[in-house]
């Protein structure tokens, strides 16, 4: 009962201050109902305010956009009624024209020849004074007027004047290391410049002269032509192409180039063509003296003197003592001895010969091989490639072939020759071998 007592008497206690603490929340609640009324009444005001600008925006945009459709409709109407007046204009002006167009054409064709050919002959080096006029018609979307035909005329003819000139002008000069300077040069015509190296090639769009790798033989300089004009004779030689000849002068390789392209191998085969020259020299001279001495020693046989022939004398004198077939045996050594003296130097003339041909079909070989690697490699595009190569390649082989033939004339003149004094050795041994029998037969 206590406990019941106690537990009402804290109810009763606590009752006020329960009170208290409901009004203070009630409060609280309706100063944030008014608060949150507030805000919400300024955001439906910034509502209303935003939805009317986005309005007036949205109205201006609209007026904007009707703004331009009406005029893009008279944009539009104004381009077509323009693309009406003008498809008329273009039909008019295509009848009014007629052949005019065609006289277009022609003239505009003749102007880019002729400022192909100023570009080009060496006229452009002083002759450019309707060069302007020329350009303009070239690059004209309209018919040319008469100022403009009257010079394209005009400088035709000074074209036409021009190539029959023999004239000295000033051109720039780029030489061999790369510098440029002004020289004297004969203008000739239309078909080259002649300066004191020759032939200049003339660079018409660079408006340089450059001097021509190779020059022809007997060509003309500064010097000579100015010879010439003083002394009122005019006459040279002219490359009628106009360079292409000059040009392609370069590309024609000389002698020593050759032997260049002809590499180890074409070194050695020269050197083996001479080392067999000095020998077939050598011997052929030693061969010649020989003869000589054995056409002397014929005309006196009775004195052997130091040539083959004399030799063969002095050993029948020595062997007169002795019977036919022994005389006739030591003989015939001499003749053996002396043929292989006159035969010395002969076979190696005759191996050089062999080899050379060989050794130009080795290089040859070699070369190809070379050719097929660059083919294998760069692909065979290009046939200049392959020709050079193959060019190079057999350079071997004519140089083995112009080694071979004049060491075989030289083998087969000194056999020859050999063959002659022994045939002549062995002639004059049998009828000392005849004259010793007959001796015998007498004494017996």
């Amino acid at each position: 009962m206590k406990i019941k007592a106690l537990a009402i008497s804290l109810c009763l206690f606590t009752l006020p201050f329960a009170a208290s603490a409901t009004s203070t929340l009630v409060e609280k609640t309706q100063q944030e109902q008014q608060l949150q009324k507030a805000h919400n009444a300024k955001r439906e005001a910034g509502f209303k305010l935003t939805e009317k600008e986005i309005k007036q925006q949205r109205d201006a945009l609209i007026a904007q956009r009707d703004q331009l459709q009406r005029e893009t409709q008279q944009l539009s109407n104004t381009f077509s009624g323009n693309e009406n007046k003008l498809a008329k204009l273009e039909e008019q002006l295509r009848l009014e024209t007629g052949s005019l167009g065609e006289l277009f054409g022609v003239v505009r064709q003749t102007a880019k020849e002729m400022q192909a050919e100023i570009n080009f002959s060496v006229t452009g080096a002083d002759r450019t004074t309707y060069h302007g006029v020329v350009e303009d018609i070239v690059d004209a979307k309209a018919l040319p007027s008469m100022k403009q035909l009257t010079g394209l005329w005009q400088g035709m003819t000074d074209q036409i004047v021009a190539s029959s000139e023999l004239r000295e002008v000033s051109v720039p000069f780029i030489n061999g290391e790369g510098y440029q300077s002004d020289v004297n040069a004969y203008r000739l015509g239309s078909i080259g410049l002649i300066g004191e190296q020759g032939y200049l090639s003339w660079d018409g769009k660079r408006q340089v002269a450059k001097p021509y790798l190779k020059q022809p033989e007997n060509g003309p300089a500064f010097s000579t032509l100015n010879t010439l004009t003083q002394s009122g004779l005019q006459a040279a030689v002219v490359d009628p192409s106009r360079g292409v000849m000059l040009e392609q002068l370069a590309n024609s390789p000389e002698l020593s180039d050759r032997i260049e392209h002809g590499g180890v191998v074409g070194k050695i085969i020269l050197g083996l063509l001479a080392v067999g020259g000095i020998i077939a020299l050598f011997r052929g001279a030693k061969l010649v003296v020989i003869r000589q001495q054995i056409k002397a020693q014929l005309k006196n046989p009775s004195q052997p003197g130091n040539n083959p022939l004399g030799r063969v004398l002095g050993v029948y004198s020595k062997e007169q003592n002795r019977t036919v077939e022994a005389l006739e045996l030591r003989l015939l050594e001499t003749i053996v001895d002396e043929q292989q003296g006159l035969e010395k130097g002969l076979s190696m003339l005759k191996l050089l010969a062999a080899l050379a041909p060989m050794l130009g079909l080795l290089g040859t070989v070699t070369g190809m091989i070379e050719t097929f690697q660059v083919i294998t490699q760069f692909g065979n595009g290009d046939p200049t490639v392959m020709a050079g190569g193959i060019s190079m390649a057999l350079v071997t082989t004519v140089l083995g072939l112009v080694a071979a033939m004049p060491l075989l004339l030289a083998h087969n003149i000194l056999s020859t020759q050999a063959d002659t004094i022994r045939n002549i050795l062995e002639k004059q041994g049998i009828s000392l071998v005849a004259e010793q029998a007959e001796k015998a037969g007498s004494a017996a």
